[in-house]
């Protein structure tokens, strides 16, 4: 038996990163397929796993390491179920066009909560720079002083600017990254960068919706020259919160945990409570509309709701 990381899962089959054998095909022991019940996926994207050779170039995934964090979010086919798309992440890279197509704050609110909730570092990148009116600027200004009021990284970028990317790719230097956004961002573009002669395909925008196509249909960890890795997950048109109740939800709203608990009652929702603390911050600026509006967006649909962009 030895060691190894999930790089790729394709159905049944998984490729699997071991020190002695490289990259091997592995199925899935019958067995851990039934300890699963609440997700869709047994092994996931970066899952430290035990792989036996059943017989020559033949492995089977026999355990699955505890994960120390992961990114969830709620199955689309099967809504009493959930997805997770990798796990054992060091950062999270939510990539952010204002245009071309544009990212909606409820998108990047809800990942950035899921962030927040297990504990990986999260960065926007702004990326399409190139592309932007003066209206266009102002949008950005505006999102990049939101988030970076409450301690997120923001970066703005074209991926048309080799200097720009040289500096990106410090970031990505010996860490699992996970690289999320909406499909048309940039994420094939980026990776083609990172990871020199990877030729992933890039999409193209509708000129009718403005929104991209889907390149990537499942989830990837890939090797970063010089060391680390990047994760590549499908377009994401569509992020269903998973695993948070309506109760603690504030408490992953960094602006809002700050001062849920000035709330007159220790129950309190932040809807229409008198004496609530963060409805107050929001009326004096102190957190920013957009940022509350998502939180009651997930309140209301106790994670359950899919965002849609048409």
């Amino acid at each position: 038996m030895q060691e190894g990381i999930v790089l790729k899962s394709l159905g049944q089959l998984y490729e699997v990163l071991t020190k002695s054998s490289g990259v091997v095909s592995c199925t899935l022991k019958g067995n851990l397929r039934m300890k699963t019940i609440t997700t869709t996926n047994p092994a996931v994207v970066g899952d430290t796993v035990t792989i036996d050779e059943t017989a020559p170039n033949e492995y089977v995934i026999t355990d699955v390491a505890p994960r120390r964090n992961y990114i969830i979010r709620r199955s689309k086919k099967l809504s009493k179920q959930f997805q997770i798309i990798a796990s054992n992440i060091d950062q999270v890279f939510v990539l952010v066009t204002i245009t071309h197509p544009k990212t909606q704050n409820s998108f990047i609110d809800r990942i950035l909560t899921t962030a927040e909730a297990y504990q990986i570092d999260a960065h926007l990148i702004f990326n399409k720079t190139d592309l932007y009116t003066e209206k266009n600027k102002a949008d950005a200004e505006e999102r990049i002083e939101t988030y970076t009021t409450i301690g997120y990284p923001c970066h703005s970028v074209s991926l048309l600017d080799d200097k720009q990317v040289s500096d990106l790719k410090k970031m990505f230097a010996n860490k699992v990254s996970l690289l999320c956004g909406m499909s048309g961002t940039g994420k094939s573009t980026l990776i083609n960068y990172l990871v020199p002669g990877i030729n992933r395909k890039t999409g193209i925008i509708s000129k009718a919706h403005k929104k991209g196509t889907h390149m990537t249909t499942f989830s990837e960890m890939i090797p970063l020259p010089g060391g680390g890795f990047i994760i590549d997950t499908p377009g994401i048109q569509e992020f269903g919160l998973a695993d948070i109740n309506k109760y603690e939800l504030s408490q992953y709203f960094r602006e809002m945990n700050l001062v849920r608990n000035n709330c007159k009652f220790n129950s309190c929702m932040h809807t229409n409570e008198p004496g609530c603390a963060v409805m107050e911050a929001v009326d004096n600026g102190e957190i920013a509309l957009s940022r509350y509006e998502s939180y009651l967006s997930m309140l209301l649909n106790e994670g359950e709701e899919e965002v849609r962009y048409d």
